[in-house]
């Protein structure tokens, strides 16, 4: 199959990180794959080596050129909203018509903020030939059929050989709520014990944050990393992951820490249910509850050898569960069934 994956940004998120993922498994089963959009270098990086073709989608007009040179295709798998309304819009050209077109949905809300473009999209849909949902969650909040395929990332070996830091790794955003992960840190007790509070991103949050650390008193024991573009080698030494956000789709984040049997803490919510919270119960705070966060930590890095155990149960439930191989044969038999229609 001759596959496209669009998205409108020049971003490399957890959605990027997902089409990119795919992408490069997909090209390994014998699919020919273009990505457009995100971040020109890190996109081309990560796909590059694999023989998938990188093309510019910075916004819908650029994404439009880049579709419009690549010509006809089998699959246009489009990435949250202002793709999907540019590969309807795709689909009404003579080249598109070919193409059958499938919606990722990442996001556990229904398109559109208003009632306007609630409409716009509600007609767009009738033109989406199947929306895939990366989880139980989003496909029960998005309020129209899909098929559940869960995301899934390369399994790795387990890592063992960790440091005394707890990471936060997230877009620093409101709706990230990297503000409970600080709160947590402050109200626990190990940054007595040696241990650190690593936190890698960026966003529009990052003054307010770092405001914020220093109204806690934690600012000496929170290094704040920035962009960084080695997440696994984050996740391969830090000897616990925090992930607060209240509203996850699912987590790319969670998964990669899993696969590298790193033990994660997490809010009780969305696709953290389905990953951290079906692994270890106990490990799940109630969304925006600092106290308990911060005694989850106290009590992960009070017992190596806990951490040990749940790391290992945490890796090898992600090979059972969440292997990028399981999402790709999901995704090519709904590419297929599509195409048979």
């Amino acid at each position: 199959m001759r596959v496209i994956h669009l998205v409108c940004s020049d971003g490399f998120g957890g959605v990027e990180r997902y089409i990119a993922n795919l992408a490069v498994s997909l090209r390994g089963h014998g699919d020919e794959v273009d990505v457009v959009g995100g971040d020109p270098a890190l996109m081309r990086a990560a796909v590059g080596d694999a023989g998938v073709g990188w093309h510019p989608g910075s916004s819908m007009r650029a994404a439009r050129r880049s579709l419009d040179d690549l010509g006809a295709a089998d699959i246009l798998n489009t990435h949250m909203s202002q793709a999907d309304l540019l590969g309807v819009g795709y689909g009404l050209t003579p080249v598109g018509r070919r193409a059958a077109h499938v919606s990722t949905r990442h996001f556990a809300a229904p398109r559109g903020g208003s009632p306007l473009t609630r409409a716009v999209f509600s007609l767009a849909r009738r033109r989406i030939s199947a929306e895939l949902a990366i989880s139980n969650f989003v496909a029960a909040s998005i309020r129209s059929p899909s098929t559940v395929v869960h995301s899934g990332v390369a399994s790795r070996p387990l890592s063992t050989e960790r440091e005394r830091i707890v990471l936060v790794a997230q877009r620093l955003e409101a709706e990230k709520d990297t503000a409970t992960a600080l709160r947590a840190w402050a109200l626990s007790a190990v940054a007595g014990k040696g241990w650190r509070m690593q936190i890698a991103g960026e966003g529009a949050q990052l003054p307010e944050l770092m405001a914020l650390a220093d109204k806690l008193g934690i600012s000496d024991t929170v290094d704040f990393l920035g962009f960084r573009s080695d997440i696994d080698v984050l996740l391969r030494r830090a000897g616990c992951v925090l992930a607060p956000t209240p509203r996850e789709g699912l987590g790319i984040l969670v998964l990669e820490a899993m696969s590298h049997g790193a033990p994660v803490i997490a809010s009780a919510a969305g696709g953290h249910l389905e990953t951290v919270g079906a692994v270890e119960p106990s490990l799940v705070f109630a969304v925006g509850d600092a106290a308990a966060a911060g005694e989850l930590i106290d009590a992960l890095v009070d017992d190596e050898q806990r951490r040990r155990d749940v790391g290992a149960a945490a890796w090898a439930w992600q090979r059972a569960h969440f292997s990028l191989d399981a999402q790709t044969a999901g995704t090519r038999a709904l590419y297929r069934e599509v195409r048979a229609r």
